[in-house]
C-alpha cells in the first residue's frame, strides 16, 4: 500500500475460496453473480433501495433498469450479485465497482448498493451477499472494500450491520451533484 492507511478502510476479510463467489446456498435462498441479462432485476432492486432511502426524490424505476443494463453489459468495472429465494424470487442485491487511488496502493473495491427486501432483513441474506462480495474482491486481488453507509441515527442498523461484517467507520461521504452536459 502506498501512503498511510486510512482508518476505517476495511480490508477484505479472508474467506475460504471453496465457498466461492459465484454461488452460496442457504436454507431458503442462494446468491449468484448477476449476468448482463439480469439488468431488469438488478435495476429494480437498486430502485427499491433508493426509493426506500429517499422517497421524496421521486426516482423512476425505468432509469435504474437502463443504468443497470448499461453497467452490466461489460467493461464498466461493475459487478452485481443477486440473492434469490425459490418461493419469493429476488430478495437481495449487492453491487460492486472497481476504484483506484494512490492511498490504496492501486485498485480496490467499493460496495455501491446493498439491498435486502424488508421481510428478510436479519435473516442472513445481507451477510451472504457481503460474503460473496468479499470472496469476489479477494479473487480480484483487491486489498480492501469500501462502502458508503446512509446517515445515522435513522439508518443506525445499517451501519451496525457493516461493523459486524468487519468494516470500520471513516466518516461521512460527501456528494456533489453535477449537471449533465447534453
Amino acid at each position: 500500500m502506498v501512503g498511510p492507511r486510512r482508518s476505517g478502510m476495511a480490508r477484505a476479510r479472508r474467506v475460504r475460496v471453496d465457498r466461492g463467489f459465484m454461488a452460496r446456498e442457504a436454507a431458503n435462498f442462494s446468491v449468484r453473480g448477476a449476468e448482463p441479462s439480469d439488468f431488469e432485476r438488478v435495476g429494480s432492486l437498486s430502485f427499491a433501495l433508493l426509493d426506500e432511502l429517499y422517497p421524496a426524490l421521486g426516482y423512476e424505476r425505468r432509469a435504474f433498469v437502463e443504468a443497470a443494463k448499461a453497467l452490466l453489459s461489460g467493461g464498466a468495472g461493475v459487478w452485481a450479485f443477486l440473492a434469490v429465494a425459490p418461493d419469493r424470487g429476488d430478495v437481495g442485491l449487492i453491487t460492486l465497482n472497481e476504484c483506484a487511488a494512490v492511498y490504496a496502493g492501486g485498485r480496490f473495491g467499493e460496495i455501491s448498493e446493498l439491498y435486502v427486501v424488508p421481510a428478510l432483513r436479519s435473516s442472513g441474506v445481507g451477510t451472504a451477499l457481503v460474503d460473496a462480495a468479499v470472496a469476489f474482491a479477494s479473487a480480484r486481488g483487491w486489498p480492501n472494500l469500501e462502502v458508503g453507509a446512509p446517515s445515522v441515527p435513522e439508518w443506525q442498523r445499517t451501519v451496525d450491520f457493516y461493523r459486524r461484517q468487519g468494516f470500520v467507520e471513516v466518516g461521512p461521504r460527501l456528494d456533489l451533484r453535477l449537471k449533465r452536459v447534453g
